[in-house]
């Protein structure tokens, strides 16, 4: 079996901080990074899902990650490992990085499942247990604007990321978690868009949701409530958001929300010197290149179907008027934030360069 070599990547010391260990995720291609102490000894591991706890508990993230790793971590000796035990390790625990360890216990290496489970069988096997059975709904009916000249000939959902459209990407990663049954909302050259699926093989079923005219990012979900019942998610057509959707819908679920919104964790840093000053301009201080942290809305949501009788019917409504309405009627909106790096945004030529670039070392 060969290892994974050990690179200051996948490593983070205690004493960094919760920001550090999110920049670090954002790095690495993995979901996990290995915690150590200054003699390389294993002290435990931290996920996006641990730090994603620490958030929603209103900690800083300038904090220690002490306190917020998992120190109950599973690990393997590099004299001892069986790869049996590894697989099951694996399947039984969820888990998606094992550390191995020399005879003095400290870090030497790192084993992955997508390594480990190399076959179509073993991914599938453990793929079934984390399947979601609720359709999805993909909003791709909109101009596309920001992405002229080329949706005054194509919509922007056939736009082509790699070998593939972004919509068959947002299809693919869904359908992985076993999600078999698609609605889209078409307006805007949606003609193109169903004469291209239909020409294609696919192993889902797909609908067709069709505006009369354009009813807003949410006016047209109100078509679906005699076609859908209990929670479905709601994705933009321009957007991929990585992530364990069989987590978000129990997250959502064991927070009785009407509503949950997939956040993405941005940092933003001013390349100039910010000057603060108080009345009549006197200056206070100066923050050289400040970095700043914001929770931003990805465009994909998990809504629970009754919710959708605040709609109006045929007219145009938009996502924000439907939290807002929610919010009015004291149901209860949620948010589950993913890594800055698991948001990719291809909605305008600035964003869609870096995603292809993105996708094409994938």
């Amino acid at each position: 079996m060969l290892f994974n070599n050990i690179s200051e990547d996948i490593v983070i010391y205690k004493n960094e901080s919760v920001k550090t260990a999110l920049k670090k995720l954002d790095k690495s291609a993995q979901k996990v990074l290995i915690v150590i102490d200054s003699e390389r000894n294993l002290l435990g591991t931290i996920s996006d899902g641990d730090i994603r706890r620490c958030i929603l508990k209103g900690e800083s993230l300038d904090k220690s990650i002490d306190g917020v790793y998992n120190t109950n971590c599973t690990s393997f000796k590099e004299k001892s490992f069986v790869e049996a035990d590894a697989k099951r390790m694996f399947a039984e625990q969820k888990i998606e990085l094992i550390p191995i360890l020399d005879k003095n216990n400290k870090v030497i290496s790192y084993l992955t499942w997508d390594e480990l489970l190399n076959s179509q069988k073993e991914r599938k096997s453990v793929q079934a247990n984390s399947s979601i059975n609720i359709p999805v709904v993909i909003m791709a009916g909109g101009k596309g604007t920001r992405l002229e000249p080329f949706t005054n000939i194509f919509p922007k959902a056939l736009i082509p990321v790699g070998d593939k459209t972004i919509l068959e990407m947002i299809i693919d990663g869904f359908n992985a978690f076993g999600v078999d049954r698609f609605y889209l909302t078409v307006n805007h050259k949606g003609a193109m868009i169903e004469s291209y699926f239909n020409s294609i093989e696919k192993d889902y079923n797909l609908d067709y949701v069709k505006e009369d005219h354009f009813l807003g990012t949410a006016g047209s979900l109100k078509m679906l409530r005699d076609r859908i019942s209990g929670s479905f998610i709601i994705s933009n057509c321009d957007i991929i958001v990585k992530a364990n959707y069989n987590d978000v819908l129990n997250f959502h679920n064991k927070n009785n929300a009407s509503l949950t919104i997939l956040s993405s964790i941005q940092h933003h840093r001013v390349p100039y010197g910010v000057v603060s000053f108080k009345n009549g301009g006197e200056v206070t201080k100066i923050i050289e290149k400040p970095e700043y942290t914001f929770t931003v809305n990805t465009g994909v949501y998990v809504l629970n179907s009754d919710a959708l009788e605040y709609i109006p019917s045929n007219t145009s409504f938009d996502m924000t008027d439907l939290i807002r309405v929610l919010l009015e009627k004291n149901r209860k909106i949620i948010t589950y934030p993913v890594n800055e790096n698991d948001y990719v945004d291809i909605g305008q030529w600035a964003e869609y360069k870096k995603a292809v670039e993105k996708f094409s070392i994938i």
